[in-house]
Protein backbone atom coordinates (compact mmCIF):
# COMPACT_ATOMS: atom_id res chain seq x y z
CA UNK A 1 0.00 0.00 0.00
CA UNK A 2 0.95 4.04 -0.83
CA UNK A 3 0.88 6.39 1.53
CA UNK A 4 0.80 9.98 0.25
CA UNK A 5 -1.00 11.67 2.76
CA UNK A 6 1.95 14.47 3.60
CA UNK A 7 1.79 16.84 1.21
CA UNK A 8 4.72 18.28 0.54
CA UNK A 9 6.53 21.52 -0.73
CA UNK A 10 8.86 21.27 -3.13
CA UNK A 11 10.74 24.08 -4.37
CA UNK A 12 12.55 24.59 -7.58
CA UNK A 13 14.22 26.93 -9.80
CA UNK A 14 11.16 28.28 -11.62
CA UNK A 15 8.35 26.90 -9.60
CA UNK A 16 6.82 25.57 -6.41
CA UNK A 17 4.77 22.61 -6.28
CA UNK A 18 3.02 22.98 -3.08
CA UNK A 19 -0.60 21.51 -1.35
CA UNK A 20 -3.47 24.15 -2.70
CA UNK A 21 -4.94 27.47 -0.89
CA UNK A 22 -8.17 28.56 -0.79
CA UNK A 23 -6.76 31.71 -2.88
CA UNK A 24 -5.85 29.23 -5.83
CA UNK A 25 -9.26 28.83 -7.07
CA UNK A 26 -9.48 31.49 -9.30
CA UNK A 27 -6.48 30.55 -11.06
CA UNK A 28 -7.03 26.75 -11.20
CA UNK A 29 -10.41 27.32 -12.88
CA UNK A 30 -9.14 29.71 -15.54
CA UNK A 31 -6.61 26.81 -16.03
CA UNK A 32 -9.43 24.15 -16.55
CA UNK A 33 -11.64 26.40 -18.63
CA UNK A 34 -8.61 27.17 -21.28
CA UNK A 35 -9.83 25.99 -24.81
CA UNK A 36 -6.11 24.58 -25.10
CA UNK A 37 -6.00 22.64 -21.63
CA UNK A 38 -9.75 21.30 -22.22
CA UNK A 39 -8.14 20.13 -26.23
CA UNK A 40 -5.39 18.60 -24.88
CA UNK A 41 -6.27 16.98 -21.96
CA UNK A 42 -9.57 15.78 -23.66
CA UNK A 43 -11.77 17.03 -21.14
CA UNK A 44 -15.67 17.42 -21.46
CA UNK A 45 -16.64 21.09 -22.06
CA UNK A 46 -19.60 20.92 -19.38
CA UNK A 47 -17.90 22.85 -16.18
CA UNK A 48 -19.43 22.34 -13.06
CA UNK A 49 -18.04 25.41 -10.90
CA UNK A 50 -19.77 24.31 -7.57
CA UNK A 51 -18.60 20.69 -8.28
CA UNK A 52 -14.45 21.76 -8.97
CA UNK A 53 -14.63 23.83 -6.05
CA UNK A 54 -15.26 20.98 -3.86
CA UNK A 55 -12.51 18.51 -5.77
CA UNK A 56 -9.88 20.79 -4.88
CA UNK A 57 -10.94 21.64 -1.36
CA UNK A 58 -10.44 17.95 -0.73
CA UNK A 59 -6.94 17.34 -2.80
CA UNK A 60 -5.15 18.06 0.53
CA UNK A 61 -6.81 15.28 2.72
CA UNK A 62 -6.10 12.87 -0.36
CA UNK A 63 -3.86 10.01 1.14
CA UNK A 64 -3.58 7.45 -1.73
CA UNK A 65 -3.09 10.46 -4.71
CA UNK A 66 -0.71 13.33 -4.60
CA UNK A 67 -2.43 16.51 -6.25
CA UNK A 68 -0.06 19.37 -6.42
CA UNK A 69 -0.75 22.96 -7.27
CA UNK A 70 2.17 24.39 -9.52
CA UNK A 71 3.51 28.08 -8.51
CA UNK A 72 5.20 30.39 -11.00
CA UNK A 73 7.77 31.37 -8.47
CA UNK A 74 8.46 34.89 -10.67
CA UNK A 75 4.63 35.46 -10.54
CA UNK A 76 3.76 34.01 -7.29
CA UNK A 77 0.38 32.65 -8.92
CA UNK A 78 -1.17 28.97 -9.51
CA UNK A 79 -0.27 28.07 -13.35
CA UNK A 80 -1.28 24.53 -12.98
CA UNK A 81 -1.62 21.02 -10.96
CA UNK A 82 0.78 18.13 -11.28
CA UNK A 83 -0.53 14.63 -10.09
CA UNK A 84 0.04 10.95 -9.16
CA UNK A 85 -2.97 8.65 -8.69
CA UNK A 86 -4.22 5.28 -9.79
CA UNK A 87 -2.42 3.23 -7.67
CA UNK A 88 -2.11 -0.05 -8.51
CA UNK A 89 -0.54 -2.12 -5.95
CA UNK A 90 0.03 -5.41 -8.20
CA UNK A 91 2.43 -3.40 -10.67
CA UNK A 92 3.62 -1.03 -7.91
CA UNK A 93 2.54 2.05 -10.26
CA UNK A 94 0.84 4.82 -10.44
CA UNK A 95 -0.50 7.48 -13.46
CA UNK A 96 1.06 11.09 -13.39
CA UNK A 97 -0.30 13.75 -15.35
CA UNK A 98 -0.17 17.31 -15.25
CA UNK A 99 -1.70 20.25 -16.59
CA UNK A 100 -0.58 24.15 -17.29
CA UNK A 101 -2.91 27.26 -17.87
CA UNK A 102 -1.90 30.13 -20.16
CA UNK A 103 -0.10 31.98 -18.09
CA UNK A 104 2.49 29.32 -17.01
CA UNK A 105 3.25 27.83 -21.10
CA UNK A 106 6.45 27.93 -23.14
CA UNK A 107 8.90 28.78 -19.96
CA UNK A 108 9.71 25.63 -19.29
CA UNK A 109 7.61 25.21 -16.25
CA UNK A 110 6.15 22.04 -17.14
CA UNK A 111 9.13 20.51 -17.69
CA UNK A 112 10.42 21.43 -14.39
CA UNK A 113 7.22 20.30 -12.38
CA UNK A 114 7.49 17.34 -13.76
CA UNK A 115 10.91 16.25 -12.92
CA UNK A 116 10.39 17.61 -8.90
CA UNK A 117 7.42 15.92 -8.68
CA UNK A 118 8.53 12.33 -10.43
CA UNK A 119 12.50 12.81 -8.10
CA UNK A 120 9.94 13.05 -5.11
CA UNK A 121 7.76 10.38 -5.96
CA UNK A 122 10.57 8.04 -6.60
CA UNK A 123 12.84 9.32 -3.49
CA UNK A 124 9.97 8.70 -1.16
CA UNK A 125 8.03 5.64 -2.13
CA UNK A 126 8.48 2.25 -3.47
CA UNK A 127 6.76 2.69 -6.80
CA UNK A 128 8.10 0.88 -9.55
CA UNK A 129 7.07 2.91 -12.61
CA UNK A 130 4.80 5.86 -13.44
CA UNK A 131 2.25 5.50 -16.22
CA UNK A 132 0.99 8.43 -18.46
CA UNK A 133 -0.97 9.02 -21.30
CA UNK A 134 -0.66 11.48 -23.95
CA UNK A 135 -2.75 12.20 -27.15
CA UNK A 136 -1.02 12.82 -30.06
CA UNK A 137 -1.65 15.84 -31.06
CA UNK A 138 0.04 17.11 -27.91
CA UNK A 139 4.18 16.71 -29.60
CA UNK A 140 5.22 19.27 -26.90
CA UNK A 141 4.19 17.10 -23.95
CA UNK A 142 5.02 14.19 -25.82
CA UNK A 143 8.99 15.72 -25.75
CA UNK A 144 9.27 16.62 -22.42
CA UNK A 145 8.12 13.15 -21.40
CA UNK A 146 10.17 11.70 -23.21
CA UNK A 147 13.28 14.09 -22.13
CA UNK A 148 12.72 12.97 -18.97
CA UNK A 149 12.81 9.57 -20.01
CA UNK A 150 9.47 8.03 -20.54
CA UNK A 151 8.89 5.07 -23.34
CA UNK A 152 6.12 4.77 -25.06
CA UNK A 153 4.37 1.62 -24.54
CA UNK A 154 1.66 1.39 -26.43
CA UNK A 155 -0.86 3.23 -28.60
CA UNK A 156 -4.22 3.40 -28.14
CA UNK A 157 -6.25 4.12 -31.74
CA UNK A 158 -8.61 6.36 -31.84
CA UNK A 159 -9.12 7.04 -28.10
CA UNK A 160 -10.25 10.55 -28.87
CA UNK A 161 -12.73 11.93 -31.23
CA UNK A 162 -12.25 16.20 -31.12
CA UNK A 163 -13.80 18.14 -34.19
CA UNK A 164 -15.02 15.61 -36.04
CA UNK A 165 -11.14 13.64 -36.12
CA UNK A 166 -10.09 10.56 -34.18
CA UNK A 167 -6.72 11.09 -32.05
CA UNK A 168 -4.58 8.40 -30.59
CA UNK A 169 -3.49 8.16 -26.97
CA UNK A 170 0.09 7.44 -26.85
CA UNK A 171 0.41 5.10 -23.45
CA UNK A 172 4.34 6.10 -22.01
CA UNK A 173 6.63 4.25 -18.81
CA UNK A 174 8.96 5.34 -16.74
CA UNK A 175 10.34 2.39 -14.63
CA UNK A 176 12.36 3.33 -11.14
CA UNK A 177 15.78 1.46 -12.72
CA UNK A 178 15.38 4.00 -15.73
CA UNK A 179 14.93 7.08 -13.42
CA UNK A 180 18.02 5.70 -11.01
CA UNK A 181 20.42 5.26 -14.16
CA UNK A 182 19.62 8.85 -14.89
CA UNK A 183 20.42 10.64 -11.83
Amino acid sequence: MIHLGNKPVIVGKKVILRPFREEDFSYIEECLKDPEVIKLTGSNEDYDREAVYKWYQTRNAQTDRLDLAIEDRAQAILVGEVVVNLYDETSQSMNFRILIGPRGRNRGLGTEATQLLIDYVFTNTELLHLNLSVYAFNPRAKSVYEKIGFVVESIDKNELEFEGEWIDSINMKLTREDWLNRQ
